[in-house]
């Protein structure tokens, strides 16, 4: 299933295109200014250019991916390494107690999120806080994040984009009312971070610490428990 058609308020190209455009701008003018005047001063910006504008349109880049959508099937929100996994009481959103999985991103990631389940927004919330690392335990309720709750018809998923030491800026493009599908882009953090998936307590977690994850690709739990109360 492609994913190619983005939700309403996805519009990642427009809103970011800036942090394309200006290193490119700075490259051109470099380039100019080397074919023009050769000098030691010049080239030596020009190769600092270029290394940045490489760097930015490496970092921002999204692929477009083939994901996978199965029935009660829980998809990889996000690139990055399984950092932890726990059964919490998670009392801020849901409630409830529930299998808690954190992903975290390297700068070398993909930093675009994907809904891990198709289903309906029913609640987008920044919440302000520190800039702790990524991989700190901490992080997950310390550092500053954007919350964004899933109706689906197996009960409520959680996902949050939580900000790093390096990442300090969470964009989330989703609305209240928005209708997912799996693996659908709905955001991104910009320069290393962390994601967490919160599902419910009887999910078939089929991923282990330290495994590697791939958005909308990565088999990351199932569900199995339909409840009738969500169907649509």
């Amino acid at each position: 299933m492609k994913t190619d058609n983005p939700i309403a308020s996805w519009t990642f190209k427009k809103r970011e295109e800036k942090f394309i455009i200006v290193p490119t701008m700075a490259f051109v003018i470099a380039a100019i200014m080397a074919v023009y005047s050769p000098t030691l001063p010049v080239l030596i910006i020009l190769f600092i250019v270029t290394a940045i504008w490489i760097l930015v349109l490496y970092f921002f880049r999204d692929p477009d991916r083939d994901v996978i959508d199965e029935l009660g099937l829980v998809v990889g929100p996000c690139d990055g390494t399984v950092a932890d996994i726990a059964h919490v009481q998670e009392e801020q959103y849901l409630h409830a107690e529930v299998v808690r999985v954190g992903i975290f991103l390297s700068v070398f990631n993909v930093h675009v999120q994907r809904a891990p389940i198709a289903g309906e927004v029913t609640s987008v919330e920044y919440q302000p806080g520190k800039f702790l690392p990524a991989f700190s335990p901490q992080a997950s309720t310390e550092n500053e994040y954007i919350a964004m709750s899933i109706k689906t018809n197996y009960g409520i998923v959680l996902i949050k984009q939580i900000s790093g030491i390096l990442a300090r800026r969470c964009v989330n493009f989703a609305q209240p009312g928005d209708q997912v599908l799996t693996g659908q882009r709905f955001g991104l953090i910009k320069f290393g971070s962390r994601v967490e998936i919160f599902l419910p307590p009887d999910a078939e977690i089929l991923v282990s610490i330290g495994d590697k994850v791939t958005g909308g690709l990565t088999k990351m739990a199932q569900l199995t428990e339909l409840r009738k109360d969500y169907e649509k």
